[in-house]
């Protein structure tokens, strides 16, 4: 068995943490995915009730040219009526929910357009026997009963295929933008410096034979990360475990960069241990920092990562020296590689998140705000 810097306890639990940390991203959380909503929400409920009595003043205004002491009566009969069966739609279609999750698109919708057609069918023969119930009407099966059946199904077949349908189309839509959503952030994150990689490689090849037993653990914490930048861009991950890959990612620039590179961590203890942040945040902007601060000083630099929580939102700041002749091409490529990160934590967070940079002190710094999501 080999003994060295690759097989320590200390290079043992930094391939723990990373290990950790893409078992978290290729962790499956996708969420039920089926076309139709809980119409068990309150919210579903909600829309049902306001549909049937917009459906009821509809009708109203329909059957009385003037809005009278007799159209006031319609409107409260009529909504008695359509909130009666929207509500009574809602149970019905929360129940037969299992059921209708596991058909198809087709089937699904079939299901729903029947179950709402019996619902209301229903319904209204119950209307009318609690109308004899009450004495306010005389008989039983009323000569109007049968028309008043064919004429609300047909408003209720109408009212439930365009509600199917526009139910989904919203589907569709919400899906094709998660997709684009989703290949949008596994394309931000795949996005890597080959300068990164090729440097990383030089100094393994450099430790071959001066250092055998480093350049093993250089190469256990490369291919770590490069596990992270494959993973499933769409997850969280816990913040020690992006702490603990930023930390391997500044050791691998360390062999290279020697003294030149000095690292300060400053990590409040105010940061709940549940909080979860998009994975790989840290590491693109130290990448930054170290291509564009330290790489074109003589004598290289600190970089300083602080990071506290404020008000429900998680504060990161990063702060690197300036460079001693600033470069053009650096300068355009510090924007690109912010701007890479800026849309990630907005796909992830929308307007919630910001990126920020500015200069003082011969300092240059970024500082990241998002909402603390705990896990």
């Amino acid at each position: 068995m080999r003994v060295g810097v690759g097989c320590s306890p200390v290079g043992a639990r930094r391939r723990i943490g990373a290990e950790r940390l893409v078992r978290v991203m290729s962790r499956d959380k996708t969420p039920d995915t089926h076309f139709l909503p809980d119409f068990g929400s309150f919210g579903m409920a909600i829309r049902f009730i306001l549909l049937a009595e917009l459906i009821a003043i509809i009708i109203t205004i329909g059957r009385n040219p003037v809005f009278d002491e007799q159209a006031w009566q319609d409107l409260n009969l009529l909504s008695a009526f359509a909130i009666t069966i929207s509500l009574c739609s809602v149970v019905i279609l929360k129940l037969a929910a299992p059921l209708l999750k596991r058909a198809s698109i087709t089937i699904g919708s079939l299901l729903v357009v029947l179950l709402l057609l019996l619902t209301t069918a229903i319904g209204i023969d119950g209307m009318i026997f609690a109308l004899h119930d009450l004495g306010l009407i005389s008989e039983r099966w009323p000569p109007w009963r049968e028309s008043l059946i064919v004429r609300s199904l047909m408003v209720a077949a109408i009212i439930s295929i365009l509600g199917v349908r526009y139910i989904i189309l919203q589907h569709r839509a919400e899906t094709e933008t998660k997709a684009q959503q989703e290949a949008r952030m596994q394309a931000l994150q795949s996005r890597i410096r080959p300068h990164f990689l090729f440097n990383s490689l030089n100094s393994v090849a450099s430790l071959t034979r001066s250092n055998p037993e480093k350049g093993e653990a250089v190469m256990h914490d490369l291919a770590d990360l490069f596990r992270v930048l494959l993973a499933d861009a769409r997850k969280l991950v816990p913040f020690s475990a992006e702490r603990e890959i930023s930390r391997q990612y500044l050791e691998i620039e360390k062999i290279r960069l020697g003294d030149r590179l000095q690292i300060i961590w400053n990590v409040s203890n105010n940061i709940p241990r549940s909080t979860q942040i998009p994975a790989l945040t840290l590491q693109p902007l130290l990448e930054n920092a170290i291509y564009h601060g330290i790489e074109p000083r003589f004598a290289g630099g600190t970089i300083k990562i602080d990071m506290w929580a404020e008000n429900d939102m998680l504060n990161i700041l990063i702060s690197n020296p300036l460079p001693d002749v600033p470069k053009n091409t650096h300068g355009r490529g510090n924007k690109l590689a912010q701007e890479n990160t800026r849309q990630r934590l907005v796909t992830q967070f929308g307007a919630a998140a910001s990126l920020q940079t500015f200069e003082e002190g011969g300092q240059y710094h970024v500082k990241v705000k998002m909402p603390i999501v705990r896990g």
